[in-house]
């Protein structure tokens, strides 16, 4: 299947600035596939060191000279290493965490050299590391689940991918199309974007094929939970994750997870699974300006899951349940819909930068607000909200926007895309842009919102 970090990849190998690349993601997103694709769509040779498997190899790079470690790995392996057609691959480079400063003489001494790292616990790593880090010497890239586009090319929707992304405001959808694509967004709803569960999908549009490879993958982060001891107790981890898709769509109450133990223990299992990337905070904004993360307070936060068909799994959610439901803002009480928007926002910044997701909320009795994501889009602060209704309905939105003084919203829901104004009465006149999207074109939202000016 096609991944539009690819792209990056290819740019990042045939760069002039080259240097070593980082790659950052949770367990079975697809990293070592992606690196394994570069190496065969180009030709170069790959040599892949894994030092989960082969802890030993970590011994050939004792030396600080690329050129000695080279030597010893061509020893080790029995490759000859040409640098100009050669891929080094260092996976699972978070069992070994020193080997991270080796980079920087890679980078140094023999840029000619592509060296790729990777891992899926690495931000364990980058987090307690004691060591120098080579801070200027080493590139990122940070690895989601499938996005909606690339979920439609694995299944072979190539034409549905190019309407959606060519899709501007002077198209009226026909209705056929709109519940073809609304139809797969249920689709993804329950499959998500794991790999290995679009590749089941794909392959045998058997619920039951895909169900197996979810529980597979949970057990999977469950045995990981086994490296993290130590740290933590593996009940507390075992609490919230089964918690994070109970609590979807409201403030994450530590209490909820376990109620006979501390929430201090349930905090830091929370920020275990953070790290690991199994789940992610979306943290209280005051959406004031930019940065969004300038002005947060971490007492109030939200958890949505890496996936949403991981999410789907967990909660017994299946295809036949989703298929008669036309607004899927209504799924599981609008908690699986503020999954699904908050994994694909999380798709859309560049692949150097580490995504983060945010939202806004007004904690005063009797007039509670709370607006579902807070996104910057250029030097914009733009709010989202997941729901059905009309703009009637969106009281929380009309006072951020009157209040914050903005100009341009977008509402997520299963509606034909529209673009209107909103005009604002009481107490005094006010009016602002709202770009209504259906959950099949969110990935095209910042493109949408420059053609809306």
């Amino acid at each position: 299947m096609k991944r539009e970090r690819s792209s990056f990849l290819l740019n990042w190998l045939h760069s002039d600035s080259r240097k070593p690349l980082i790659v950052r993601g949770a367990r079975q997103t697809g990293k070592t596939w992606l690196v394994r694709d570069l190496a065969e769509t180009e030709g170069w040779q790959l040599i892949e060191l894994n030092f989960e498997k082969r802890p030993d190899f970590a011994s050939l790079f004792s030396s600080n000279d690329p050129k000695e470690i080279v030597a010893n790995i061509g020893a080790s392996t029995g490759i000859k290493v040409d640098p100009s057609k050669t891929i080094l691959f260092l996976d699972e480079i978070q069992a070994v965490p020193h080997l991270l400063e080796k980079l920087r003489w890679f980078a140094e001494d023999m840029p000619q050299l592509p060296v790729v790292a990777a891992g899926s616990l690495l931000d364990f790593a980058l987090a307690e590391h004691e060591f120098s880090m080579p801070v200027g010497r080493v590139n990122y890239m940070y690895l989601e689940p499938l996005s909606f586009e690339e979920f439609l090319d694995a299944l072979g929707h190539d034409e549905l991918r190019t309407y959606v992304q060519n899709y501007d405001w002077n198209v009226n959808i026909p209705t056929a199309i709109h519940v073809e694509l609304t139809k797969k967004v249920k689709e993804y709803l329950i499959v998500g974007g794991m790999p290995a569960a679009v590749l089941a999908w794909a392959r045998e549009r058997s619920p039951e094929a895909v169900n197996q490879v979810h529980f597979d993958l949970l057990g999977a982060y469950r045995d990981d939970f086994a490296k993290y001891h130590g740290r933590l107790r593996i009940e507390r981890l075992e609490d919230v994750m089964t918690s994070v898709p109970r609590q979807l769509g409201k403030k994450f109450v530590y209490r909820n997870a376990n109620s006979e133990v501390g929430a201090a223990s349930l905090k830091q299992a929370l920020d275990l699974l953070s790290k690991a990337r199994v789940s992610h905070r979306i943290i209280a904004t005051s959406g004031n300006g930019l940065p969004l993360g300038a002005e947060v307070n971490e007492k109030f936060l939200k958890v949505i899951m890496l996936d949403c068909g991981l999410c789907s799994a967990s909660l017994g959610l299946s295809l036949h349940q989703l298929q008669p439901i036309s607004e899927i803002s209504m799924i599981n009480s609008g908690g699986m819909a503020e999954q699904l928007v908050g994994q694909l926002l999380r798709t859309l910044p560049p692949p150097y930068l580490s995504p983060s997701l945010y939202y806004w909320n007004r904690e005063k009795k009797g007039s509670e607000a709370e607006i579902d994501y807070i996104i910057q889009h250029e030097n914009q602060v733009i709010p989202i909200e997941v729901k059905a209704g009309t703009t009637g309905k969106l009281k929380s939105l009309h006072y951020f926007m009157k209040k914050k003084k903005k100009e341009l919203a977008v509402r997520i829901n299963s509606d034909l895309p529209k673009l209107s104004s909103v005009h604002l009465k009481d107490p005094s006149p006010f009016t602002y842009q709202l770009l209504s999207l259906p959950f099949y074109l969110l990935g095209q939202l910042h493109r949408l919102m420059n053609l809306s000016k």
